[in-house]
């Protein structure tokens, strides 16, 4: 993320493995300061340290970052980049919780995820001491903590740290783009037939319509190209999930609470946390932004840009959650957007701007896996015709990959639960306090309290992993063995 790269959330998301470190000196500490209880960690700390800086009180610490963003740009970049698709599964999630216990369970999980943001960001700042250079992108704390790690046993696992991570974020960002073919294909099919009257194109028929204007956009490979079109999938995302919401509460039978479940099992709860852990899989994204801001220091701290963000993100996913279950009931679709009254003009509007803004993210999801894969494809071809040849069919070829499996379970909540569940919880609960344990080994705290928390989370992490991962492949595969046709769209 630089100049070049200015919008989507996603496109936050996927730069982590593209952020190069420059040596430089450890940056200066700004003291934060507190008015009248409300944080000024935004735009009006960085008018406050602009003064400091004129006086020569201040250095920012970031010398060689060209346009580095303001504590509020980087809040915004946040917010867009932990709000997405994700969000709109959020009352599947409830239904496999219960409507009490899914909103209980929204903040506890969302307080482990910001914590584990906290320490893969104390971990970056030490290493980044400790290797004297200015920032680190995730994978590279990762190898960082293990190659540098005083615990000098484990100094051999840093490479495979590495592309243990590497395989996860590309594993994640592919199932993103599955994800994404289902939800475009599905959203676009039922305002397009409801709006004219039917066309007789299936689902699927949508699916292969939009295959080859996203390979051409995915033979974009420059960031900058795909900026213009981050920014316009941004605000046209930020327009639907405000007319989603207004369908959430809209002449909401509040007398209806009392016959949806206050739990629905411990049989269930393993989705529950797939959902929510994938709708909460942001942190690939905390290091970038963290790096690009002019005065780096507001991001962390109790009352820093991170903090202020997420807590906003909780609220935003426990009330999507809470109110869409609380609508729609056991009826609730992979995507909410499905929901809405598919005869409604607004209603259609809505899921032509949702599959729009995601057809458009598609491209830069997609730019993580295609930047790491293609160079191992092309390095043994010498001949730079043959490489773009070889490079352009292999982009293809990934793209059509996700389109059969997005083809094969055409079911939005099946691939969000298999992602969160091996992908997400890996990333966002098993790596972070690992790594930070690895850093500061052996510092543990009092009692070893940082090795007894990080061995709590990483269980969590591991319970959720599992049990998650075995649910979703037991639903794929009754999915895959007994298919149930999808109910026929009525436009009333």
């Amino acid at each position: 993320m630089g100049s070049d790269n200015q919008a989507s959330p996603i496109d936050q998301k996927s730069i982590v493995l593209n952020d190069i470190t420059t040596p430089n000196k450890s940056q200066a500490k700004v003291e934060l300061h507190i008015t009248g209880g409300v944080p000024q960690t935004l735009s009006s700390l960085d008018n406050i340290n602009d003064e400091k800086k004129s006086k020569g009180q201040v250095d920012t610490g970031r010398k060689n970052v060209t346009h580095p963003t303001s504590s509020f740009e980087t809040l915004i970049h946040l917010l867009k980049g932990n709000i997405g698709p994700g969000i709109l599964n959020m009352p599947e999630a409830f239904l496999n919780a219960g409507l009490y216990v899914g909103l209980i369970g929204v903040p506890i999980i969302g307080i482990i995820c910001i914590h584990c943001m906290q320490l893969l960001l104390q971990s970056s700042k030490i290493l980044c001491v400790r290797k004297d250079c200015e920032f680190l992108s995730y994978e590279q704390t990762a190898e960082a903590a293990f190659s540098t790690s005083s615990w000098i046993r484990i100094r051999r696992y840093a490479s495979a740290v590495k592309i243990g991570m590497i395989t996860f974020l590309v594993l994640t960002q592919l199932g993103f783009c599955c994800v994404y073919f289902v939800f475009v294909s599905q959203n676009l099919y039922q305002a397009i037939e409801c709006m004219t009257g039917g066309t007789g194109i299936s689902e699927l028929g949508y699916m292969v319509i939009i295959i080859l204007p996203i390979v051409i956009m995915c033979y974009i490979s420059e960031l900058k190209y795909l900026a213009p079109i981050s920014l316009a999938a941004g605000l046209i995302q930020s327009v639907g999930f405000v007319f989603t919401f207004y369908y959430l509460v809209k002449d909401l039978n509040t007398g209806e609470v009392q016959e949806l479940p206050f739990f629905a099992g411990w049989m269930k709860m393993p989705l529950y946390f797939s959902s929510a852990i994938y709708a909460f899989e942001g942190i690939g994204l905390i290091l970038p932004l963290e790096n690009k801001m002019k005065y780096p220091d507001h991001f962390g701290g109790s009352l820093g840009v991170l903090n202020c963000g997420m807590v906003a993100v909780v609220t935003i996913f426990a009330a999507v959650g809470y109110f869409g279950y609380l609508q729609y009931g056991a009826e609730v679709e992979g995507s909410i957007t499905l929901n809405l009254p598919p005869g409604e003009t607004l209603a259609q509007c809505v899921k032509l701007l949702m599959g729009l803004s995601v057809f458009m993210t598609y491209p830069i999801q997609f730019y993580v896996p295609a930047s790491i894969l293609t160079p191992f494809v092309v390095a043994k071809i010498t001949s730079p015709s043959k490489k773009k040849i070889v490079g352009t069919a292999f982009k293809t070829s990934l793209v059509l990959l996700t389109f059969s499996l997005a083809a094969i379970i055409p079911n939005i909540g099946l691939f969000i639960n298999l992602v969160g569940s091996v992908s997400s919880s890996t990333l966002a609960l098993i790596f972070p306090p690992l790594v930070h344990l690895v850093t500061v080994w052996p510092n543990t705290g009092k009692y070893n309290y940082i090795a007894i928390k990080a061995l709590l989370i990483v269980s969590f992490g591991l319970l959720g992993f599992s049990t998650g991962t075995y649910s979703s492949l037991v639903a794929i595969f009754e999915y895959l063995a007994n298919p149930t046709p999808a109910p026929e769209l009525v436009c009333e």
